[in-house]
């Protein structure tokens, strides 16, 4: 059985966990309190050197850290990722996209407002660059979902995993979605996929 090192309010945490459940592979998950330090101490820095959650261990030990890496791993060869080389190659593009445009600025200033208990002018300007640049790739989520149900050739896959678990909780980042009428509409599309499960964000 899979193991799943979280901290469960993440949203790289999630798209793991819903993933897994949707492909009906039993795991268990494991809490790390990373507010506590509980990823910074020798045994977990044995399993990922650059002391960051998730981490999927797997039966013979083998341990895979990053996110996208391991939804990567876990969706080959399932509906989750298409086998067309382009598509595939879609996929990993919003990929990107969410690591580089959208989770650093969306996902960062969720995290400091909500879990760390900053408050906006502790943040300061900082608070303002994520909004700006969060707000930039929102728009671009929305522009694109005008056009398709899902992210790549209107089929649900990794690529919607990805991009949903921190944009339908982007308003804990003070990102309002009132404006992005097809990010809604496709935020209510994933929520109604087989064995779909909500993410948490309290916790403990």
């Amino acid at each position: 059985m899979y193991k799943l090192y979280e901290y469960p309010p993440s949203g790289n945490s999630y798209k793991v966990k819903l993933l897994l459940t949707q492909l009906g592979r039993p795991f268990e998950a494991i809490p790390v309190d990373i507010l506590k330090g509980e990823s910074r101490t020798p045994e977990f820095y044995a399993k990922n050197p650059n002391g960051r959650i998730p981490i999927l261990e797997l039966d013979d030990g083998r341990t895979l850290s990053e996110s996208t890496a391991i939804l990567w791993f876990l969706a080959d060869g399932s509906q989750f990722l298409p086998d067309d080389a382009w598509l595939r190659a879609k996929v990993l593009q919003w990929l990107a996209f969410e690591q580089y445009s959208l989770e650093p600025n969306v996902a960062t200033a969720r995290f400091w407002l909500k879990y760390a208990g900053k408050s906006q002018e502790e943040l300061g300007e900082r608070l303002k660059i994520w909004r700006e640049a969060g707000a930039a790739a929102l728009a671009l989520l929305d522009e694109a979902l005008g056009t398709t149900r899902f992210l790549v050739n209107d089929q649900y896959s990794i690529a919607d995993i990805c991009l949903f678990a921190y944009t339908h909780v982007a308003e804990d980042g003070g990102f309002s979605l009132l404006h992005h009428a097809n990010i809604l509409s496709w935020i209510e599309r994933v929520r109604s996929q087989s064995d779909f499960v909500p993410m948490v964000t309290r916790w403990p």
